[in-house]
């Protein structure tokens, strides 16, 4: 043995076999700072293992927490004009548009799906607030109608997860029309008789808070979500007061009568299959009872009188293959 082969010959061979390590194995939690490694913070639900702070999570990552199985069928929704309004600040809308959908992966800022929750079938919309702040525009109202048309068609509940900063700017006066739409599309469901459950996370503001975001027959909040109209420091700089501490988080209006409940992410899942259960008139689940989920029976029921054409929206969601 000599120096060529005990130093010579390791450090070629990791010159060449050196990898180069991914970038984003490691997320830093806004709250505690505490660096989080990726696998563990999806297995968590994007929720801090150190301080519980729940951080946002996109509507594909909730639903597959949320359905049996993590199986649901997308409910396919109308696509509105792209630019009624030819708007450009310092980049044009569909610049804009085109930047959210590259960083994002989806089409818009919200998402439809019909699937089973502890056995009971439901329909769920969630808003993605890392697509232009989760902004209302006119494709959230057609969402809206969509997933409501859905539940009354088929006699289902629906439930909605929030998380906006209120209307979408580059929209204008047709943004702010989906409020009284939205509202509309839920006395829909009311007038059928069927439950309409909101799931406030953070943030949930402006216009969407106003609409259809307060007016669920339960009303769930994740904890420490700001849930408002207009932001503490508006109202501060307007009335020239210094605000509570913990005004508009959930815990405060829980407090104040505004919500039914504050319910950690882990544990929303049970909490909502016992309430939709109860309101379908259902019996209880029983622990261990459920059996495991058919995904391909599922879908097929599910996008039975759809048949939507492959790659378009409204395409089944990970359609698994048959094993051999």
């Amino acid at each position: 043995m000599n120096w060529i082969t005990n130093y010579v010959r390791p450090r070629i061979n990791s010159l060449f076999s050196r990898r180069e390590v991914p970038e984003n194995l490691w997320s830093k939690c806004p709250e505690c700072g505490s660096m989080l490694f990726h696998r563990e913070l999806t297995e968590n639900q994007h929720v801090c293992t150190n301080c519980d702070h729940h951080m946002p999570i996109t509507p594909r990552a909730r639903f597959a927490a949320l359905f049996d199985g993590g199986v649901f069928a997308e409910v396919q929704v109308p696509v509105p004009v792209p630019d009624p309004l030819n708007f450009r600040d310092q980049k044009k809308y569909p610049d804009r548009m085109r930047a959210a959908q590259r960083s994002t992966g989806e089409a818009e800022a919200m998402l439809v799906a019909e699937g089973e929750v502890g056995r009971t079938r439901i329909v769920a919309a969630a808003q993605d607030f890392n697509f232009m702040g989760g902004s209302m525009g006119m494709y959230v109202g057609n969402a809206i109608i969509a997933a409501a048309e859905r539940a009354v068609e088929r006699e289902l509940p629906l439930v909605l997860f929030s998380a906006a900063g209120g209307a979408r700017m580059q929209e204008g006066i047709l943004s702010l029309m989906q409020m009284p739409r939205s509202t509309v599309a839920v006395q829909m469901l009311k007038e059928a008789g069927l439950p309409y459950i909101v799931v406030l996370t953070h943030p949930t503001t402006g216009g969407v808070t106003a609409s259809y975001a307060m007016l669920g027959d339960v009303q769930i909040a994740e904890p420490n979500a700001l849930i408002c109209f207009a932001g503490p420091r508006v109202i501060e700089q307007t009335i020239r007061e210094t605000l509570p501490e913990g005004f508009q988080r959930s815990e405060y209006l829980l407090d104040h009568g505004m919500l039914d409940r504050v319910t950690h992410r882990k544990d929303l899942r049970d909490e909502l299959v016992t309430i939709l259960r109860m309101l379908m008139g259902e019996p209880p689940a029983v622990k261990g009872d459920l059996p495991a989920p058919d995904p391909v029976g599922a879908l097929a029921a599910a996008s039975a009188e759809e048949e939507t054409p492959e790659g378009e929206p409204g395409a089944a969601h990970d359609k698994p293959e048959k094993d051999g």
